[in-house]
């Protein structure tokens, strides 16, 4: 059967062990490695409208069943995909690292790591120290964000009331009311928002009512970042539903888009740490939010300490991996050992066919691997010897070797429950909320695979390495940590096979999506900021609120001369990095961020900066810092924050 039958023709439809009625093969005599091993065992095939009889094993197993929300994978990727795990069982990876062990929290426990993660500790626990945060993060909360802290609140009073315990937890009807003094304005607000809200999902066709079914491509592929994704769900629970096509080739994935929005998009790094710590609980709050509307129920591990090397290339934390190159390399978010296999293999081996699927030979790469630990560092390492399927190997090496999972522990059910999402968007909107929710370590690794993966596909015509033989190949490496591969079933592992595949193949296509803030969640931070200014203005000292006063008289005249400057058709611009003082713009309606810094470079001819190392900065208002897309119009974003200063400031790749 060619590979052009199988595309076209096959699906797999379950699946049957057969461990049993196979000899066992040794992993030094399995060179070539079979079509069905005693691991994957046989394949039951239905070749379209000729399928036959009932599956099932001769031994009167029952047949594992795909879940209906996961795309097919042909029999040959199957076969890829349980290949690359032989190899992964017969590499021997680090035999005397301990494994990662990996527990469900217990009842009531879970919901409190939630809510301190969500920086709402103050809820369960009177002497938390974020009370005053908690109240303002609270009232910035959506309905569907909210339901979902009240029923973490509930759990976990009812979970103290069955061990008897004293409580402090209050009633979920008092953590959501208002103050006399916001209710009505906050009701004549509500009911403005829901109305747009409403009206904004429904114009992007997020498949609620009558223009989903006959739809369009708009009406599929629009992604809109201005409301909650949780609220979406909501509408789109309550309207007409969208059957999702089956085994989607390369080019099938839908193309979504993002419509654009004149205050620019934000994406992952253009924040300061203080308001991206803001995003963060938000996110949670709205991730959690999503599955509860859709009903999915996602619980987290938790990872017990384990033992891991404290220095060195391989097995080695993230975070200890960066330590170690940050004190030789100042800002290096990426593992240096990582980018060097990466540029290694770019530079001599894009166009060799099955890279990253063929392997290396396995005596070789561990002999490399060793090398490596001794003479990377030093320099003198011999790259020039280095073949590329052994770099490709030692590449996935690096990543299953990480004694915690590069999604992490918390979020490894998360990832792999997103497949359970009714529509494709949904779950690009949850892979969004989840590689927002990653720690930066994490995030910033993902993405460099994620970008090197999408520079293999670009040159698939040579090294025959599509979207779907990368996803397929990479998925046991990124979500077979060390720990769990061990204490999956094969049933398991199977229904596995196609729901990571497919997620890598998501987390790729869409990585230039899945890595942005969406709008919605930056302006539950900006309404933050401004009622923290509130509180921070009113609950001052008396002697610190005169030395701020003080200070706001002198920032006060800044800003009357800036806002007027705004108010008659100019902002005042400033590049305290560099020589110039500030610079004075004119406003109008079509003036981008892009043409503010061409303006600054006209002006600036002795600077011997790059122009794509430069960035305009909104900063101060309600943000504390923003680098800007250079689409954003500046008139529409002072509407959005009227107090922002414009900064110019070199930025690093």
């Amino acid at each position: 059967m060619s590979r052009q039958q199988d595309e076209q023709g096959v699906v797999l439809t379950a699946y049957t062990s057969n461990s049993e009625a196979l000899p066992a093969i040794s992993c030094k005599e399995q060179t070539e490695f079979p079509g069905a091993s005693r691991r994957t065992g046989q394949y039951n095939v239905q070749r379209g409208k000729a399928a036959g009889a009932a599956l099932g094993s001769s031994s009167g197993k029952a047949p594992y069943q795909r879940c209906s929300s996961q795309d097919s994978l042909d029999e040959q990727a199957m076969l890829d995909y349980f290949k690359e795990v032989e190899i992964i069982q017969c590499s021997g990876d680090a035999e005397t690292q301990e494994d990662l062990q990996l527990k469900v929290a217990d009842e009531g426990e879970q919901e409190e790591a939630w809510l301190m993660e969500a920086g709402l500790a103050t809820l369960f626990d009177e002497s938390a120290s974020d009370g005053e945060d908690s109240i303002v993060l609270l009232s910035t909360l959506t309905r569907t964000q909210a339901a979902a802290v009240e029923r973490r609140v509930e759990t976990l009073k009812q979970t103290l009331r069955k061990r008897n315990k004293p409580y402090s937890v209050p009633d979920v009807r008092e953590i959501f009311k208002p103050s006399p003094a916001s209710q009505s304005q906050d009701e004549a607000g509500s009911t403005e928002r829901s109305g747009s809200n409403k009206q904004e999902v429904e114009g992007l066709g997020n498949g609620v009512g009558p223009e989903a079914p006959g739809g369009g491509a708009d009406a599929e592929t629009d992604i809109n970042l201005e409301v909650s994704f949780s609220e979406q769900a909501l509408m789109y629970k309550d309207g007409l539903k969208v059957t999702q096509p089956q085994n989607e080739a390369d080019d099938r994935l839908p193309d979504f888009k993002v419509s654009q929005d004149k205050t620019g998009q934000t994406r992952v790094g253009d924040l300061s740490a203080e308001d991206m710590k803001k995003v963060r609980r938000l996110v949670l709050i709205e991730m959690s939010a999503l599955f509860d509307t859709c009903g999915i129920e996602v619980k987290a591990h938790k990872a017990l300490k384990v033992k891991v090397r404290e220095s060195g290339l391989f097995g080695v934390s993230l975070s200890t991996l960066l330590e170690q190159d940050q004190r030789r390399i100042p800002g290096t978010k990426v593992p240096v050992i990582l980018q060097h296999l990466i540029s290694h293999i770019e530079e001599q081996g894009l166009d060799t066919e099955g890279v990253l699927r063929i392997p290396g030979a396995a005596t070789r790469v561990k002999a490399v691997c060793h090398e490596l630990e001794h003479k990377f560092y030093e320099g003198m390492f011999p790259w020039e010897s280095l073949k590329q399927h052994d770099a490709a190997s030692l590449l996935k090496l690096f990543i299953r070797e990480l004694p915690y999972p590069l999604l992490t522990v918390e979020y490894f059910n998360a990832f792999i429950s997103v497949l359970k999402l009714p529509t494709k968007k949904q779950q690009l909107q949850a892979l969004n909320l989840l590689v927002l929710l990653l720690p930066e370590p994490n995030r910033d690794t993902l993405k460099a695979l994620m970008e090197f993966f999408q520079r293999v596909i670009d040159h698939k015509d040579r090294n025959k390495m599509t979207l779907n033989n990368v996803a397929v190949v990479m998925a046991p490496n990124i979500f077979m940590c060390k720990g769990f591969r061990s204490k999956i079933s094969e049933q398991q592992e199977f229904a596995m096979a196609t729901g990571t595949a497919n997620i890598v193949r998501l987390l790729i296509r869409y990585q230039n999506l899945l890595w942005t803030i969406p709008k919605f969640i930056l302006n539950q931070v900006r309404k933050q900021n401004m009622e923290n200014q509130r509180k921070m203005n009113r609950d001052r000292a008396v002697k610190k609120l005169l030395k701020k006063m003080a200070y706001d008289r002198e920032r006060a005249s800044n800003k009357q001369e800036s806002s007027a400057e705004a108010e008659g058709g100019f902002i005042r611009v400033q590049a305290p990095q560099f020589s110039m003082v500030s610079m004075a713009v004119q406003l109008t309606e079509d003036l981008k961020a892009s043409d503010v810094l061409m303006r600054f470079l006209s002006q600036e001819r002795s600077l011997s900066v790059k122009r794509e190392d430069l960035c305009l900065y909104e900063m101060g208002g309600n943000i504390k810092e923003r680098c800007l897309d250079e689409e954003t119009y500046i008139k529409a974003l002072l509407e959005l924050n009227p107090s922002a200063e414009w900064v110019i400031k070199s930025v690093q790749h």
